[in-house]
């Protein structure tokens, strides 16, 4: 095979290199892009059901708080509780409503569709109950256990779409890292496939034309300074380079030949032929043998030509070529930098969101640590409670001790009547014994009327006392009544509370299991942040590397322009192009080391 097609065919090989390898990059990271947009609409949709689920519980919270915020000692007002009961209901139903709308899996779809009608069946029954509080609280709490009805109707549905978003959301993460795997693997073997395919193809450049080349030319100037024992190298070949060497061969040949004729005859040759050699070995290829030659030294001359005219051709194939390679070997480094851009960004991204999702756990630490105040609160409350009906006790003994005594009472007056009776009688009796001992008994009758007369008004004033006691013992019963009514609502607040409390502390049990979740989603987003800063760092040495090669094809482009090969174009000088920086830190990247044989590069 002839140099010009084996030129062609390396610079046909390198282009197509670049190409797939090009494809590859591009491939790879679109493959790492798609794998993250997943994995953040993933992370999106679980953030969001948690909240939805936070809200759920709340809503419930609120509606309980609202009848307990009818006992001024439970320490809650209306106004709060119903700002935070349309917080929560409003984000509650945006939440569903957002969890509705994901399309980006069918089983999510099917799940998430479903919560509409639970939840409309929800929200509407705890507005309801919440209005009604504020009306009737008895009423309300009647209505507890329709509304409860609701809420677990609505947290069974939830709980299953928060299985499937979870099975969603660890699906997403495995194929994100199986992924970003194999977009490594591939990247990095066709990467480093391309790069050894052009160092070889440099190398055989270097070992079977610029070799040759130097090697002949030192031929040349040792025959310029008239050295005709020097015997060219590469004769055998059947190409360019053979055919040059098989022309020095006889031009040597016919040197020797003619300095056994004329002496005239010699120089003339030696004149020519050394001016072409000395223009040959500075490098200038478009020098020729002009001077009329005497047979058979015509022969000479044209072969001379030829050869230069070979090795002209030759030195701009490989111009070319070198060209070629310089072009690939930038496009690889260009690639290769976009690629640790794009790998950067996708970094970046992942940074932004385990940052979100670490946000999200404080937020849900703080709300469980809120719901723990609230529980100590509603401790609070029922120890109020306790108190508040131990007092009730205390005032139904003593007013049943007061009852007692006015039924005490009562017997004494009816004893104080029956001797105020029997006072009179005797009076009367007296009277007629008096009426009896005629003007003796005078006196006697007048102090028996007023002895009547007091017990008459003895019996009155027993009269008024019964009377007296009677509506007190009747104002007592009554108060007792009252009591007996408070202490029962007093029970009944303090089963609401236990309830409430109860109801908080699964609050923050669940707040707690939510950030536990969390927490060990904000590792995995860490190791996958990791993982791609990693990747970011190998590509960056994929760069250096290619960098490096077209350092060492810019060396061999400058050494083959030292040649001048006519009207065609030298070629260009390339200057690197500083690589792109990342913007996260990276590990340190050594250069790669020239290759052995650069000393070969001197002799030119």
């Amino acid at each position: 095979m002839s140099l010009g097609a084996a030129t062609r065919l390396g610079r046909n090989l390198l282009l197509a290199l670049v190409l797939v390898s090009g494809t590859i990059g591009i491939a790879a990271a679109w493959m790492q892009g798609h794998s993250l947009s997943k994995l953040r609409e993933a992370s999106s949709l679980l953030q969001n059901h948690s909240l939805a689920d936070m809200m759920h519980d709340a809503v419930r919270s609120d509606v309980l708080a609202a009848i307990a915020a009818n006992n001024p000692a439970s320490g809650l007002t209306r106004d709060e509780v119903q700002a935070d009961f349309a917080e929560h209901l409003d984000t509650l139903e945006k939440a569903i409503g957002e969890d509705a709308a994901f399309t980006g899996d069918a089983e999510v779809a099917a799940v998430t569709s479903q919560l509409a009608a639970p939840m409309k069946a929800y929200t509407d029954s705890a507005r309801s109950t919440f209005d009604l509080a504020a009306k009737d609280p008895d009423a309300a709490s009647r209505q507890l256990p329709a509304f409860f009805k609701q809420f677990r109707v609505l947290e069974t549905s939830m709980a299953s779409a928060s299985d499937v978003i979870e099975k969603h959301q660890h699906e997403t993460e495995a194929a994100g890292t199986r992924t970003g795997t194999i977009a490594e693997i591939v990247l990095t073997v066709t990467l480093l496939a391309g790069i050894a395919a052009a160092i070889r193809l440099a190398r055989a450049v270097h070992s079977r034309i610029v070799g040759p080349i130097v090697s002949l030319s030192q031929t040349m100037r040792r025959l310029g300074e008239g050295d005709l024992s020097a015997h060219p190298e590469g004769t055998e070949r059947g190409d360019e380079l053979g055919e040059m060497a098989n022309a020095m061969l006889a031009f040597r040949d016919q040197v020797a030949e003619a300095q056994r004729g004329t002496r005239a005859q010699a120089e003339l040759i030696v004149d020519s032929l050394g001016t072409g050699l000395v223009a040959l070995a500075a490098g200038d290829l478009t020098a020729r043998i002009h001077a009329d030659l005497a047979p058979p030294f015509t022969q000479l001359k044209t072969d001379f030509n030829e050869a230069l005219d070979s090795l002209r051709t030759l030195i701009g194939s490989v111009s070319e070529t070198t060209s070629a390679i310089q072009t690939g070997s930038n496009e690889i480094a260009q690639a290769s930098e976009d690629l640790a851009r794009r790998t950067e960004a996708n970094a970046a991204s992942l940074e932004q969101t385990a940052a979100a999702i670490t946000q999200m756990d404080q937020r849900l630490r703080a709300i469980a640590t809120s719901a723990t105040r609230t529980v100590d609160r509603a401790d609070g409350a029922i120890s109020t409670v306790s108190g508040g009906r131990a007092v009730a006790d205390e005032a139904v003994q003593a007013m049943t001790r007061v009852s007692d005594s006015a039924k005490g009472i009562d017997s004494v007056i009816e004893g104080l009547d029956k001797i105020a009776f029997q006072t009179r009688v005797l009076a009367m009796n007296a009277a007629v014994e008096a009426g009896r001992a005629g003007e003796a008994g005078r006196g006697f009758a007048v102090v028996a009327d007023l002895v009547s007369a007091l017990a008459m008004r003895a019996e009155e004033e027993a009269a008024r006392a019964r009377d007296q006691l009677t509506a007190t013992q009747t104002d007592i019963v009554t108060a007792v009544q009252m009591v007996e009514k408070v202490d029962d609502a007093l029970a009944n607040i303090s089963s609401d509370v236990s309830e409430v409390h109860d109801l908080l502390r699964t609050i923050a049990t669940d707040n707690q299991a939510q950030s536990a979740a969390i927490t060990q989603v904000s590792n995995v987003i860490g190791a996958m942040d990791q993982s791609t800063q990693q990747n970011a760092a190998m590509v960056e040495q994929t760069s250096a590397a290619a960098r490096n090669l077209s350092t060492e094809v810019q060396s061999l482009t400058n050494q083959a322009a030292r040649f001048q090969i006519g009207n065609r174009p030298a070629p260009s000088r390339y200057a690197p192009r500083a690589p792109a920086r990342p913007s996260h830190a990276s590990i340190p990247v050594a250069a790669m080391p020239a290759p052995a044989g650069d000393g070969d590069w001197a002799s030119f």
